[in-house]
């Protein structure tokens, strides 16, 4: 097994040069320190004084190229671009807006553009002292201390009594059997208009329900409905975000019997799916026009073309052959139970 590389030492150059002086090899002194003489070949190249090599020059040196070799960072304090920045802040810019003038300044010069967050972290690290506080004072907030920007828990309102994605049963992972379902709602030109959409993990058989708006109640009314038109043994499950229009969860419970599993924020890989689905979806529905003229029968047209579509997740099957083929297995397990 590889070892770590370790610098040389002050006491290892220190014993190097004591033993050259009085005759040693290079080889016999990395025996004795533990080195590879390759090591010490090179630090007495790169490090020697004259002809001869001393423990205190040669530390000096290594000590030069080693910061020679660590570029200044862009914000140094002596540097031009960090100048250009306090100007700017004592003209009360905030960072957003220093970070996005200089973008558009030097569009192909990197060195001369930093990101606001980078500016924020620089400020904040400035050592203690009149000028750092100066500088805090100049931002919005002029807090002495900046909060993390994923500190913290989410602090828009959590909804009632919601039940996490992480106690959902493992099966419904597993997609082998039909029934577990992800939800969400497309919206349309000024979000004044929604679809609700529900897709079967399974097969990702499509379901698409009219809603005049983007309420909880609405939402409820239309989820209710849609889920009530399948069958009970394939409606168990329904994962979904964290949105507001689901306020109304244990209702939609209630109404469907569908236990619902709520994602983390800002997680929509937990419902991959359904915001592939959306995806998808956006070549009927397109972004920012007015979902409301799309009457039930029109949604259910477009869900129609949607699961008649090969797909390569699914083997190139479409997800209604998908669909039917849970149904003939679990059928057909059903009749091989009773006999």
């Amino acid at each position: 097994m590889s070892t770590r590389y370790r610098h040389l030492q002050p006491e290892e150059r220190l014993t190097l040069a004591s033993l050259l002086q009085q005759g040693w090899s290079l080889r016999r002194i990395a025996q004795q320190l533990g080195r590879s003489p390759s090591t010490l070949s090179r630090e007495v190249t790169r490090n020697r004084s004259g002809d001869a090599y001393w423990s205190a020059p040669a530390q000096s040196l290594c000590q030069q190229r080693r910061i020679a070799s660590r570029p200044l960072p862009k914000l140094h304090a002596d540097g031009a671009l960090w100048h250009v920045v306090t100007d700017l802040l004592l003209r009360r810019w905030s960072p957003q807006q220093i970070a996005r003038t200089l973008r558009r300044m030097h569009p192909d010069d990197s060195s001369q553009r930093v990101g606001h967050e980078t500016l924020y972290n620089a400020i904040y690290a400035y050592p203690r002292g009149e000028l750092r506080s100066q500088l805090i004072a100049l931002l919005r907030q002029g807090k002495s201390t900046r909060r993390p920007r994923s500190g913290g828990e989410d602090r828009r309102g959590k909804l009632p009594e919601m039940v996490s994605i992480h106690v959902r049963a493992p099966e419904v992972d597993d997609r082998l059997m039909p029934g577990h379902w992800e939800g969400d709602l497309i919206k349309g030109e000024g979000n004044r208009s929604a679809v609700g959409v529900l897709v079967e993990r399974s097969s990702r058989l499509v379901l698409l329900c009219k809603m005049p708006d983007a309420t909880a109640a609405s939402a409820l009314a239309a989820f209710s409905a849609k889920l009530n038109q399948i069958a009970q043994p394939l409606r168990q499950t329904l994962t979904y975000d964290q949105g507001k229009e689901l306020a109304c969860h244990r209702e939609l419970t209630q109404a469907t019997g569908v236990k619902i599993y709520f994602c983390d924020p800002h997680s929509p890989w937990q419902r991959g799916s359904c915001e592939n689905t959306n995806g998808l979806l956006r070549q009927f529905l397109p972004k920012g026009t007015d979902l409301s003229v799309h009457d039930q029968d029109m949604l259910d047209s477009i869900a129609d073309l949607m699961n008649n579509r090969p797909r390569q997740t699914l083997d190139w099957n479409s997800p209604y052959q998908t669909f039917r083929q849970f149904m003939r297995d679990i059928q057909q397990a059903k009749t091989a139970t009773i006999h």
